[in-house]
């Protein structure tokens, strides 16, 4: 059930219009990195945890409610960019000062190129927010990443977030306007506050390393390959004890090619950096599986299986 309170999550506001603003603005309503892909990956995903982990569908659901109060924020701050645009559409009987801009040919590319916008912006729109990104480019489900595994789900969501944020951080770059920023810093400064809650629900699913169900092969997991030729750069992601515990470290493969000729490409990799047998893999698979199976069954166990978990079955 939703319910739409007619106030906004920000007092978005603008100091006057600016048609150029106001279409790179549109990346973040109907964009790959926008408000409403966030809110639709959000609430698609809450979908699969709904019964098994209900803490996290409150989670998603709570922030996918947000993301649409976000969405909101950026199409009212499009559409004051654009004040008077529409009523100028509107006069078709006295040609308006826009009007007579679109006569001649050089004069519409003049005021498409000072708007920096597709010519179906302001001819289609009439003066509101398009469902398309700055280019014009439609939204699209693509943009929605839905897994159905939460450690996944969770992770896509930290990388939402924070290409969200950076989007913002450019987008403060390209207006003066100080109500402008106010708002754009409002909701980059949700976004980190998203990312955050992201990173501590994941925290709370353990083992949640590697995603989803099934161990690495031994043989592969601590194996670094130099795929590149001249210096090679050290760091804690090739050398050393890295992510992993004591006695545990990667181990630098320097020369790939003849790795892959000694080992019959690879299919006679010995272990190194790891003391975790073939026969531990399959077991921890074994008892992984069994794990999260039983904790989606075990939710979904009741015969009538109610959604909602307040109202009646």
């Amino acid at each position: 059930m939703f319910h739409h309170v007619k106030e906004l999550q920000f007092n978005a506001r603008v100091s006057g219009p600016d048609p150029r603003f106001a279409t790179l603005l549109l990346e973040q309503f109907g964009g790959a990195n926008g408000e409403l892909k966030a809110a639709m990956q959000y609430f698609v995903q809450a979908f699969s945890v709904r019964q098994p982990y209900p803490d996290k569908y409150d989670l998603l659901m709570d922030i996918a409610s947000e993301e649409f109060s976000h969405l909101e924020i950026v199409g009212a701050t499009i559409t004051m960019l654009l004040a008077g645009v529409n009523g100028e559409l509107k006069d078709a009987a006295e040609r308006s000062d826009l009007m007579r801009l679109l006569k001649g040919k050089s004069e519409r590319e003049q005021l498409i190129q000072e708007a920096a916008t597709a010519p179906q912006f302001l001819s289609l729109t009439g003066g509101g927010p398009a469902v398309t990104n700055s280019q014009g480019v439609p939204w699209s489900g693509a943009y929605v990443n839905a897994n159905g595994d939460l450690t996944v789900d969770l992770r896509s969501n930290i990388a939402a977030e924070s290409r969200a944020k950076i989007v913002y951080e450019y987008l403060m770059q390209f207006t003066e306007d100080p109500l402008v920023i106010e708002s754009l810093s409002f909701l980059m400064t949700r976004e980190i506050a998203h990312m955050q809650m992201f990173t501590a629900a994941l925290d709370t699913i353990q083992p949640n390393f590697p995603p989803g169900i099934l161990q690495g092969d031994p043989r592969y997991t601590h194996a670094y390959f130099n795929m590149s030729n001249g210096r090679s750069s050290r760091g804690p992601w090739n050398q050393g004890q890295g992510p992993w515990g004591p006695g545990e470290s990667w181990e630098f493969i320097s020369d790939p090619v003849q790795e892959v000729m000694q080992t019959r490409g690879n299919t006679q990799l010995p272990i190194k950096g790891t003391n975790l047998t073939p026969e531990q893999v399959l077991q921890k698979n074994k008892l992984q599986s069994q794990q999260r199976s039983a904790e989606i069954d075990q939710a979904i166990k009741s015969q009538q299986n109610p959604w909602s978990f307040s109202g009646k079955p």
